[in-house]
Parts: structure tokens; C-alpha cells; sequence
């Protein structure tokens, strides 16, 4: 299974492709590509959605995730950052549409406690367990691409026990 993880963001919008090798003794994850889209300032809103439709775009065709992984909606004191937030959502999603991927949302406090194992965990140490899980020697780029990393290693995550249940039934 190949996960195309999304932590959008009105400036930094990052994006992390993991894998699970089920064929290994014990599954075992594998860091595919990770980065983050930057976003002009300056430029007007529907200039840097247009980005980043065109970049997620360009990404999911070249490493043809079976499923993409976002983060859900959290919510802000600020109603304007939150408005902002969901047109980048809005557009990540019909980027994965456009790309025919099935989209799952997760809570911030899912994927934190999928990854580190306790749901307010500090984004170092989100980005400590994203590094230990993946196997890196360093971190990636930018805070983004590891939250971005996290939400693909929760959907993986989730997936496995979902699968795991069914097969108990």
C-alpha cells in the first residue's frame, strides 16, 4: 500500500509518500519522497491554490499513491485562517479526485496518537517517531512535509487494524 500524506497549510503546504512492505518478515514502512509546496506571499489566493492543485497534481501522478491521507480540519479562534485553511483542503482533495485516489481525513490528535502514542504530543516528537518508523538518518525538510509523513504513517496505521479486525470477524 502507497499513502500520499497532505498537511495543507496557506503558506507551506507539505506532502510525504510512504509505503508497507507486507512481503518483509514484519511489515515495515518505507519513506518514498517528502517536501513541501512554498507559497508566495504575495501572490493573490486563487494564484497559490492554483499551485498547489497543480503541484499535488504533478506529485500523485508521478508516485501513484493507492489512497491520500489529509488532515482534518481543527478548529481556530481566527474564523479567517480556518476559511483559508479549508480552500487549501478543498483543493488537495480535488487534486486527489482529479487523480481518481480515494481520500481519508484524519483528526490532529489521531494521527499524533497513531504515530507517537499519545494524541498531544509536541511536533518534535511527532517528527522524532515520523524519523524512527521511517528509518531516517535526518529529518525531512520542514515541519510540513513531516506532519505530512505522520498523517500517510496514521492512514497506513489505521488501515492495518481495519484489515486486521475484519479478519477476526
Amino acid at each position: 500500500m502507497r499513502v500520499f500524506g497532505i498537511d495543507c497549510g496557506t503558506e507551506f503546504t507539505g506532502y510525504g509518500v510512504v509505503e508497507v512492505d507486507f512481503d518483509a518478515r514484519l511489515p515495515r514502512l518505507i519513506h518514498l519522497a517528502a517536501g513541501t509546496i512554498r507559497l508566495n506571499k504575495k501572490e493573490k489566493t486563487p494564484q497559490r491554490l492554483a499551485q498547489v492543485y497543480a503541484e499535488l497534481v504533478g506529485l500523485m501522478t508521478l508516485h501513484e499513491p493507492e489512497a491520500v491521507a489529509i488532515e482534518e480540519v481543527f478548529f481556530s479562534a481566527n474564523a479567517k485562517s480556518a476559511l483559508k485553511l479549508g480552500q487549501v483542503r478543498g483543493v488537495a482533495m480535488l487534486a486527489a479526485a482529479t487523480c481518481n485516489m480515494p481520500v481519508a481525513e484524519y483528526a490532529p490528535l489521531s494521527i499524533k496518537s497513531s504515530v507517537v502514542g499519545y494524541g498531544l504530543a509536541a511536533k518534535e516528537q511527532v517528527q522524532f517517531m515520523v524519523m524512527r518508523l521511517l528509518e531516517l538518518d535526518k529529518a525531512p525538510d520542514s515541519a510540513d512535509a513531516s506532519d505530512a509523513l505522520a498523517i500517510a504513517i496514521c492512514h497506513i496505521h489505521t488501515s492495518q487494524t481495519l484489515l486486521a479486525q475484519g479478519a477476526r470477524r
